[in-house]
């Protein structure tokens, strides 16, 4: 198995996190998107849409990080990230929508305004662009907060794939500024995620 990524994105450090956890051997392929990795002839022939992290296990080769999650925990049923039981699963789901829906568009932009334009020197903060993505940062911060109060993790008391999701933007946070004092929930759980092994392997060295 292959996983083509670009290890400080969010959606690479969930993907890595995934298979370090479930112990599934893979080869890592360095994508380097400041570079355009991802628009060379080689790499759009496996995601036309020119994005990673992808996937490649024997001939079939698959694209988008929560389906890619989805597939690794289903070679590990026993892990227990994406569980057998229907309405667990599809609760699982639920909330890897809400992340790529709602949590990372918000999150995204605070990171690209704060983080990522200052490491590949793309100019200044636009400030109009933070004052306008707030207000969603803290409603679905509050929403997220609200989950997490009577939870050990997202759906319940185990990890899952929703916890993988949703806490691999969290990486950033610190440098991005979330403002996260409203929301003690959050921080809590998310400590817990940077505490496991595989966490710590598949961060960004």
């Amino acid at each position: 198995m292959k996983l083509h990524v670009f290890p400080p994105s969010p959606n690479a450090i969930k993907v890595l996190a995934a298979a370090h956890h479930l112990d599934i051997p893979f080869e890592q392929v360095f994508v380097d998107l400041f570079k355009g990795d991802q628009k060379a002839m080689a790499f759009t022939a496996r995601n036309p849409n020119q994005k990673m992290p992808v996937l490649e296990d024997g001939e079939f080769v698959l694209w988008e990080s929560n389906a890619i999650l989805q597939y690794l925990a289903s070679k590990r049923p026993e892990a227990g990230l994406w569980p057998g039981d229907p309405a667990r699963q599809a609760d699982v789901s639920r909330w890897q929508f809400w992340q790529t829906a709602h949590w990372s568009p918000a999150c995204g932009i605070l990171t690209f305004e704060r983080v990522i334009k200052k490491i590949a020197n793309l100019g200044p903060v636009n400030e109009a662009e933070i004052a306008r993505v707030e207000p969603d940062f803290h409603k679905y911060a509050g929403v997220l907060n609200e989950q997490l109060r009577s939870k050990k993790w997202v759906t319940g008391a185990s990890l899952t794939l929703a916890d993988l999701s949703i806490g691999s933007w969290m990486v950033y946070g610190g440098q991005a500024g979330f403002p996260l004092e409203a929301y003690p929930e959050i921080p809590r759980w998310y400590a817990q995620l940077v505490a496991l092994p595989a966490w710590k392997k598949a961060m960004p060295a």
